[in-house]
């Protein structure tokens, strides 16, 4: 068992960067540790990563010292268990829209008595061989991220209640879900509101985050950290096609100049 070294961070008021992964790549997840991000974002709901590549997702993430947090397809407590047992240190879970699926996600995702999380002697416990029960329930209970999306004017709506959930610990506001909501306002519009949702979960004592970000977008990241954003979120592949790109026109241009 390990320390959440992104949630002791984020208790120290730091900015956290994670990677978005959607596919079964260990070597993207040891690369971004290198590269000193926080977090590996495990994105279960679009990407198309089984529960076994998951757990190899993990092991690479610890061997390499950065977090492992994915992102759920749904909110079931069976689905919620699946993840936590094979290593995963945070949930992110979307279209939270009402302060009763937040006490259920965050129920399901911490053993008594915090919670109701189903008890097993796996992975997640080092095999019951570093720390007996309760101790490692307690720890583990200590170290999870329990991160809810706040992605639909409901959820905007009923943000406050939300937030008055014990357990939750990041709301995560994420730009495309929250405008296809909106009804597809210019970004200007989708940008106020997520700023909105970060200083009220500021304001309430819960880490606040931001996803959809443009990887060139450095301005608009720092504006909503500013705002009290501690928690971002970028797609690996975004920051792939920038290198990329960025290595295209610069053999251009130094072919065109001779």
């Amino acid at each position: 068992m390990r320390v959440n070294t992104t949630k002791a961070k984020l208790a120290k008021g730091k900015v956290v960067l994670g990677g978005i992964v959607s596919g079964f790549s260990p070597e993207i997840v040891e690369l971004l540790a290198l590269l000193q991000f926080d977090f590996v974002f495990l994105d279960c709901e679009h990407g198309s990563m089984n529960e076994d590549q998951v757990e190899h997702m993990v092991r690479a993430a610890e061997s390499f010292g950065i977090t492992p947090i994915a992102r759920i397809p749904n909110h079931e407590d069976s689905t919620i268990l699946r993840y936590l047992d094979r290593g995963v240190q945070g949930l992110i879970i979307p279209h939270i829209n009402t302060a009763e699926a937040a006490v259920a996600v965050a129920a399901a995702s911490r053993y008594h008595p915090l919670g109701h999380r189903g008890s097993a002697s796996g992975r997640a416990h080092d095999y019951g061989v570093t720390m007996a029960r309760p101790d490692s329930m307690a720890f583990i209970n200590d170290n999870v991220l329990v991160i809810p999306m706040c992605e639909e004017v409901e959820a905007v709506s009923n943000l406050d209640s939300i937030l008055a959930v014990p357990g939750i610990d990041v709301v995560h506001v994420a730009s495309g879900d929250l405008g296809q909501s909106m009804g597809h306002p210019p970004m200007a519009e989708v940008r106020k509101v997520m700023s909105d949702v970060v200083k009220k979960t500021k304001a309430a004592g819960k880490w606040a985050g931001i996803g959809g970000n443009g990887v060139t977008d450095h301005t608009g990241i720092a504006d909503l950290v500013r705002d009290g954003a501690q928690f971002v979120t970028i797609p690996a592949l975004g920051l792939l096609r920038i290198g990329a790109e960025q290595f295209r026109d610069g053999v251009a241009a130094a072919i065109a100049a001779k």
